[in-house]
């Protein structure tokens, strides 16, 4: 039985393996993504979907250190902001490492949880404009729509509507921090 499970795993992964933001959901070009990866992905929880593609092993570090997994793993539903790894590097130099120190923890869970929402927003929510949406940090974000695409906070979706089990996940260009 346990070989079974640990084949299940590894056949699971292998299949993520080529989800990328650039590939998931909708992107700029507005392609489907196949819909096979999408059952597939549907089945992971936000954090294993996270976990299954090396875009985000950044944020995937900062959760597991902010104490988040069992909160993103929880029956949500949640729409995720998810800054790439290329996000977290653009941040000035040195600020993630201190995020990510224990004595910071509070500060780097208040950040994260700025980039989640309760409910699940999919692209097509998105009205034409700006709307204010309140994340789980307590504050809002403006989520802006124009013809140029959607910002939020004025970092770019890059990718939309990656789905989960619980929830579903929108690419961000940049860590966008709470006042």
């Amino acid at each position: 039985m346990r070989k079974l499970m640990l084949a299940a795993t590894s056949l699971t992964v292998m299949a993520l393996a080529g989800v990328s933001p650039a590939h998931a959901g909708h992107h700029e070009g507005g392609h489907d993504m196949d819909k096979a990866k999408a059952e597939s992905v549907e089945k992971l929880d936000i954090v294993a979907t996270a976990s299954a593609n090396e875009d985000f092993s950044t944020l995937v570090a900062a959760i597991q250190a902010a104490d988040l997994v069992e909160a993103l793993q929880g029956d949500g539903p949640f729409t995720v902001f998810a800054p790439t790894n290329e996000a977290f590097a653009a941040l000035p130099e040195g600020a993630l490492e201190d995020l990510l120190k224990a004595e910071n923890k509070e500060k780097l869970q208040a950040i994260l949880q700025y980039h989640v929402v309760s409910g699940k927003i999919k692209a097509a929510d998105i009205a034409e404009g700006s709307t204010d949406v309140g994340t789980l940090e307590g504050d809002t974000v403006a989520v802006v729509k124009s013809e140029a695409g959607v910002t939020v906070d004025g970092a770019n979706v890059t990718a939309t509507d990656i789905y989960t089990s619980n929830g579903v996940i929108h690419v961000i260009d940049k860590v966008i921090m709470p006042d």
